[in-house]
């Protein structure tokens, strides 16, 4: 399979297309939550998960939000049952947030839902779209992967 040169896709209207769709379709994700919390607390929350555990400082840094508004989010999860704080032992200025078994299971809860969405959807294509989909994953994954590294 060869490569399409730069010079017969405007790259410009490309980026543009793929921004579009990209934006419609995590919206439409976010709506298939359904997770009865705001979107920044479900990123805040898997963001959590993810690190196992994480002081609001490194939250706000990955999240790229500002402290009084990360104090809030996390608040609001602690209330909710879905993050716990800990204090740092050896520390005991340092504060950790660790995920619950709550937020656990309202994250996968969530991630399901949107996947079944997802599937849904997917079922209604053709094997051909299906495998053009497969390689525009891998693709759009290593465009990310270039960012992160």
């Amino acid at each position: 399979m060869g490569t399409v040169s730069a010079t017969t896709v405007d790259v410009t209207v490309l980026a543009s297309r793929l921004r579009l769709a990209v934006t419609r379709l995590a919206r439409r994700l976010r709506q298939r939550a359904d997770a009865g919390i705001t979107p920044s607390q479900l990123l805040a929350l898997a963001s959590i998960e993810g690190a196992g555990r994480i002081t609001v400082g490194e939250l706000c840094r990955v999240e790229g939000v500002q402290p009084p508004t990360m104090t809030k989010t996390v608040a609001a999860l602690v209330e909710a049952g879905f993050v716990a704080r800990e204090l740092d032992p050896a520390d005991r200025r340092v504060v950790w947030l660790r995920i619950t078994p709550a937020g656990a299971r309202l994250l996968e809860r969530s991630r399901s839902r949107k996947d079944q969405y997802l599937v849904r959807r997917l079922r209604g294509l053709t094997s051909e779209e299906l495998a053009t989909l497969e390689r525009a994953a891998d693709i759009l994954d290593r465009l990310v992967a270039e960012d992160e590294g």
